[in-house]
């Protein structure tokens, strides 16, 4: 199997889900507008600071550091994919805990 072969199934996805997610806004939209609202509502913002997404997201790169040089010292995976796949498998951990700091912040108010 080709190495890049992966990517089809993924990219294909990907296509997908964008035409039905904008397809699926445009629809909400149109109704506010049927109803006389304004779109304002998608707009609001959190008052999490944004420094504080930022300092998850690289806490969670500096682990992704860590223990991706773990596993180069402690398996025979390649350098590149264990640091890779372990910087944005903690990156993404990181920004998915921001997003649950910053919804339970923004139902509080």
């Amino acid at each position: 199997m080709n190495d890049s072969e992966f990517l089809i199934p993924i990219a294909m996805f990907a296509v997908i889900y964008g035409i039905f997610h904008l397809y699926v806004r445009r629809k909400e939209r149109l109704a506010l507008i049927d109803k006389g609202l304004t779109a304002n509502i998608f707009n609001k913002e959190s008052n999490v600071s944004p420094s504080l997404k930022w300092g998850i997201f690289m806490i969670g790169i500096a682990i992704g550091f860590l223990l991706g040089e773990m596993l180069v010292q402690k398996t025979h995976m390649e350098e590149g994919i264990a640091y890779l796949s372990m910087i944005f498998l903690f990156g993404g951990i990181g920004l998915v805990s921001y997003y649950f700091i910053a919804r339970k912040h923004v139902r509080k108010e």
